[in-house]
């Protein structure tokens, strides 16, 4: 099996959906030896902020000398972004042997009587597999939906459980509430494990907080009041938090300060297990941080930003950050959403008062026609266009924008990886 096998095999398995539920990789992964029970792992689970919080921790252990696996989804380029060690994707030669090594096990389990697993078990089985084979010290694991159910929690006791914000997504298969949302997400608690928390509404903490007590579980709530921002700008931002004085990160707005906070706890609390991580460490860590497709600035003249807000609260977040960063500059939207997403709520929080807006639809099968989403924005923006792709949406922008202007492609991970092309990054 080459790379192109590997990729056709695993993507083919999109027909068997996405099930919530743990008997097919607990079948599968028995088959393969159970790789994740010979790894550590710091489990990341919440709406909002999984992927930048992942990366703060995965690069404060990185920094501290740890043969680090980072396990995200989705991608925003590259298939092979989503299994990393350091810095560094899966090769393709590996993910080529190990998905037909996989491929062996899944045939075995079909043989028994068994379902066919779906694509995020397959690759998160493979993930397993790569970090073993690797001799991973630690893995940073980010739930790919919901927590409970969801084939990351297979593993054992974490050495850290980390849920960062709860908010409205998935509903349909979540929950309506805030709290069912947390009590989701709440399965990656473990017994006598530590948890970290973002620090948030009391309904869905006291979800948190009874997991916790029922399992034996340490809760530890990450407190913003000893938060402050002290400087921010495009090129990063300078906070202190619990006594640590002014520390750095380059991603840009506020929330990333909390995801750090958050990220900054977690590390505390495995150094407390005997991990080496000395301030030194943590603050390097939180400065080397990379996160792609978040804020980030893909050219400054003119000012072009990429974000993956794809519901309400990322959204409400990405308004927030525009405000902040470009008080009265006129900003223009590309925008492209999946059926499934909250999208009129989107747009009543983030289009008032731009310049433009330019519907696009994303390269998803679960993409929203974008003739549907500029009918919908009529409502609130005056100005709505429709690109017939990608590319020529960003060309549109780049051409007519004056130097006041920000330009800002939002409301998917799945096609601001496009948008990174055009710009040949």
């Amino acid at each position: 099996m080459d790379y192109d096998e590997a990729m056709e095999y695993i993507h083919g398995t999109l027909k068997f959906g996405s099930k919530l539920g743990l008997h097919n990789m607990g079948v599968l992964l028995k088959l393969m030896g159970d790789p994740q029970k010979k790894l550590k792992f710091v489990h990341v689970a919440g709406t909002n902020g999984k992927g930048s919080t992942t990366a703060f921790i995965g690069s404060i252990l990185m920094e501290a000398g740890y043969r680090t696996g980072i396990y995200t989804s989705p991608y925003i380029q590259r298939f092979t972004e989503r299994i990393r060690i350091g810095r560094d994707e899966i090769g393709r030669d590996e993910l080529a042997e190990i998905t037909a090594f996989v491929k062996a096990k899944v045939e075995k389990m079909l043989a028994m009587g068994e379902n066919h697993p779906t694509e995020f078990e397959l690759v998160t089985a493979i993930a397993f597999e790569y970090y073993c084979r690797k001799g991973c010290d630690i893995v940073v694991l980010e739930v790919g939906l919901g927590g409970r159910f969801d084939s990351t929690n297979i593993i054992d006791t974490p050495e850290a459980a980390v849920i960062t914000t709860i908010s409205y997504d998935h509903t349909d298969r979540l929950g309506k509430t805030l709290p069912e949302i947390a009590f989701q997400k709440a399965g990656i608690i473990k017994p006598g494990g530590d948890v970290v928390i973002y620090g948030q509404s009391g309904e869905v903490e006291q979800v948190f907080e009874k997991a916790c007590s029922e399992r034996g579980a340490y809760l530890h709530r990450t407190d913003f009041s000893s938060l402050a921002l002290h400087d921010f700008g495009m090129d990063g931002q300078i906070f202190s938090f619990e006594g640590y004085e002014k520390l750095r990160i380059g991603l840009l707005g506020e929330h990333q300060v909390r995801n750090a906070a958050v990220a900054l706890k977690t590390a505390e609390i495995l150094k407390n297990k005997g991990y080496h991580i000395t301030e030194d460490i943590l603050r390097k860590g939180l400065l080397n941080t990379k996160w792609q497709g978040r804020l980030e600035i893909l050219s400054r003249d003119p000012l072009f930003i990429i974000d993956g807000a794809h519901n309400p609260e990322g959204a409400a977040v990405l308004r927030k950050a525009l405000d902040q960063y470009f008080p009265g500059r006129p900003v223009t939207f590309i925008m492209g959403v999946l059926t499934d997403k909250d999208y009129a709520s989107m747009m009543k929080i983030i289009l008032p008062g731009c310049k433009k807006m330019i519907a696009v639809t994303t390269g998803s099968p679960k993409a929203l026609p974008a003739d549907a989403l500029a009918k919908a924005a009529s409502c609130y923006c005056k100005n709505v266009r429709i690109s017939d792709t990608i590319e020529r949406a960003v060309s549109m922008c780049m051409e007519s924008a004056s130097a006041e202007d920000v330009i800002c492609a939002f409301g998917s991970l799945y096609y601001i990886g496009v948008v990174r092309e055009v710009f040949k990054l």
